[in-house]
């Protein structure tokens, strides 16, 4: 009987374990899958309506993150930037429809493309021939060059025996320096420097709220990720809209152009006094 039972249990278990892999479990669902826009997509989007059919060919280079920010994390420290601008940089021009893109940034593509076609990999139809491959008109390099924390703080906060409540405001920016190369030159025809400023307000201790219904904490000097690549996002956006009007002259729409921000004169002024 004992040895008829020390057979039947692992029978017994093979026998679960096929139940339990046979069945089906539904995987947890929250949000939907959405679009990626930010509110200068529709500016962007704009431009594909207007008329043109001889578009320019650009390519993208490296617009890396030169701002030097780090943040700890619960595995060590992480950028604080997004480290994928090039690609924002791509899905900008796409979403214009007023430009071509040719693959430069990750060159193992056009590489291997050619060496498939000298060994005759490729059919002849349409096929890309050694040295046909297709080149750019213009090259969009640059980084992300400024990370501010902090910009400008207030509010007041009263507490009496450690109880107590207040309300605080804080401001951070990130900055762009976009340039367009000459593929043919290397003449930089045209450069745009521009920032976005974030704000922030604190809705509980060291908790503050982004962007509308986005909680994100902000203390010693850090962000969480979110809002800032959302920050990111929109001025790249921006950015290649400039680039689609100002430099390839494409007609703008008034609600689409950059707000130019004035510096009081006293600013530009000399300290008057001694030395004077």
């Amino acid at each position: 009987m004992r040895r008829w039972m020390r057979g039947a249990a692992p029978l017994a278990l093979l026998a679960l374990s096929a139940c339990v892999q046979s069945g089906t479990v539904e995987p947890a669902f929250s949000a939907p899958v959405t679009n990626n826009d930010t509110p200068y997509s529709s500016c962007l989007g704009g431009l594909s309506a207007l008329a043109g059919t001889n578009l320019p060919v650009f390519a993208v280079g490296e617009v890396g993150d030169k701002t030097g920010q780090f943040q700890a994390t619960g595995n060590g420290t992480s950028t604080a930037l997004t480290q994928g601008v090039s690609e924002m940089v791509m899905s900008a021009l796409y979403k214009t429809g007023k430009a071509r893109l040719v693959e430069r940034y990750d060159l193992r593509i056009p590489l291997a493309q050619a060496k498939m076609a000298e060994q005759k990999l490729i059919g002849a139809d349409g096929a890309i021939r050694p040295g046909g491959i297709r080149g750019s008109d213009f090259v969009v390099v640059g980084a992300l060059t400024e990370l501010n924390y902090n910009i400008v703080s207030g509010g007041a906060r009263l507490a009496v025996g450690g109880i107590g409540g207040g309300a605080r405001a804080v401001v951070i920016n990130v900055g762009l320096d976009l340039r367009v190369v000459n593929s043919r030159t290397f003449e930089v025809a045209y450069v745009t420097s521009l920032q976005k400023q974030i704000q922030g307000f604190e809705v509980e201790a060291n908790v503050f709220r982004f962007f509308g219904t986005q909680l994100v904490e902000f203390d010693a000097g850090m962000v969480r990720n979110e809002p800032l690549q959302l920050g990111v996002r929109s001025v790249i956006e921006m950015a290649v809209y400039q680039i689609m009007t100002d430099f390839l002259g494409l007609p703008d729409a008034p609600q689409c152009r950059v707000t130019k921000v004035e510096f009081s004169k006293d600013l530009l002024n000399p300290v008057h006094g001694e030395g004077k």
